[in-house]
């Protein structure tokens, strides 16, 4: 089993950034990418970005040269940061964890970040 835990939300004012943060634990060696997906109300979660244990990226089209995923080591934490937020940024981020693109077996519990006008 891995455990997910993110951290970084907030509420912030539109034009500012914020950094979230993914910290796995238990059987990472199981892990070999991480992304962060995101759900507004009302709306379909949906993929914000992703990384691969070699560092490969893959970004939403609406989140490219807004968004920057990143990683300390091969694996552990995963960051996420958040630049020139906008009020439809606002959702629950949650970070998934899996053997491969778009396998997520595990998920956070989310954070919430809240961007006003």
């Amino acid at each position: 089993q891995v455990q997910l835990v993110e951290s970084g939300g907030g509420l912030v004012q539109a034009g500012e950034s914020l950094r979230l943060s993914c910290v796995a634990s238990g059987s990472i060696f199981s892990i070999n990418t991480m992304g962060w997906y995101r759900q507004a109300p009302g709306k379909q979660r949906e993929l914000v970005a992703d990384i691969t244990s070699g560092g490969s990226t893959n970004y939403a089209d609406s989140m490219k040269g807004r968004f920057t995923i990143s990683r300390d080591n091969a694996k552990n934490p995963v960051y996420l940061q958040m630049n020139s937020l906008k009020p439809e940024d606002t959702a629950i981020y949650y970070c998934a964890a899996g053997p491969r693109i778009a396998v997520y077996d595990y998920w956070g519990q989310g954070t919430q970040v809240t961007v006003s006008s």
